[in-house]
């Protein structure tokens, strides 16, 4: 009696310690997003649930409550190494001071994973990302098609030191330089915030009155544009704005909005992590990974590649 409960109690605890190991052997990955406010960012996690349900992974969550909070984006992914994750994935606030955290990780032997913003170091795995400055090209082309190829235009830039939103304003920049008679007459940083885009969109319509084109290049400059737009009751000044949420769509439908140029934020979670998983199963990684960014009009919003991407079930991967 005695040794059948002896070897009843030996083999629970076996058991035990082979749930335990298959519990700490579960791969963790990091994500880390620039912020959590915005849609993009929520389809970006949803993205990364989506992957990591495939492939048994469990995912870490956390980002900053603000784009501009570099300070504290560095705080989290310091968090994340010293929690000893597998791999991170992150999306740099700033290009230049996330080089020595994304450095650190990668000399713990944590893979590191870019996704949506470029950063001024080769150190990390994989870069999953829009082609920004192609991006920009586009709004730039499409900006001279509606203007009829002069006129004057304002620009409600992000932030200085983001990579992605740089090259979207440099690609847009470059781009209308191929309309001669069209003249950026004034840009201003939101600063990521769409109270200050709403103000700085406001105060640059006041200054140059004969504007007829606004281009502004991420979904919270985009925002308060049209907002600022809104406000003036006017359709007067042609807007091309970058990403998307319910309200632009809503504008785009109103005819308030021209035009969005649209990332892929879902999906670019979900690569993020598949490329994650790959290099922590020596699969072979592609080092850049780049995203076409698609033109969005009333024309094509209600077509069904349009739809699948901008309406990603959130709820069924983030409730």
């Amino acid at each position: 009696m005695e040794r059948k409960t002896f070897l009843r109690g030996a083999l629970g605890a076996a058991a035990l310690s082979i749930a335990g190991c298959s519990k700490s052997t579960k791969r963790r990955i990091a994500v880390v997003p620039k912020g959590r406010a915005h849609l993009f960012w929520q389809s970006v996690h949803a993205g990364a649930v989506k992957a990591a349900r495939e492939h048994d992974v469990e995912i870490v969550w956390n980002g900053p409550a603000t784009e501009t909070d570099y300070n504290g984006q560095i705080q989290i992914v310091d968090a994340m190494i010293n929690q000893h994750v597998d791999a991170i994935a992150l999306a740099p606030i700033d290009k230049k001071v996330m080089v020595s955290v994304v450095e650190r990780a990668v000399k713990e032997k944590i893979p590191v994973i870019i996704f949506d913003s470029g950063i001024d170091t080769e150190s990390y795995t994989s870069m999953v990302a829009t082609d920004n400055y192609a991006a920009g090209q586009m709004a730039a082309a499409r900006m001279g098609e509606i203007l009829g190829g002069k006129g004057k235009v304002v620009v409600v830039a992000v932030q200085p030191g983001g990579a992605s939103t740089m090259a979207r304003e440099q690609g847009f920049e470059d781009g209308i330089k191929k309309f001669p008679d069209i003249q950026i007459a004034d840009k201003r940083y939101g600063m990521a915030d769409f109270a200050k885009s709403l103000q700085v969109a406001e105060n640059m319509l006041t200054a140059v009155p004969d504007a007829v084109g606004l281009f502004a290049s991420n979904e919270s400059s985009a925002v308060g544009a049209a907002q600022a737009l809104q406000g003036r009751n006017s359709k007067s000044v042609k807007m091309v704005g970058f990403d998307w949420s319910p309200t632009l769509l809503k504008h785009l439908r109103e005819g308030l909005v021209d035009s969005l140029v649209a990332q892929d934020p879902f999906n670019m979670g979900y690569e993020s992590v598949i490329a994650a998983v790959n290099q922590l199963e020596g699969k072979p990684v592609q080092k850049n990974r780049p995203m076409p960014p698609r033109l969005i009009t009333k024309a094509n919003l209600d077509t069904p590649e349009v739809k699948a991407q901008l309406e990603p079930d959130l709820k069924k991967y983030l409730e």
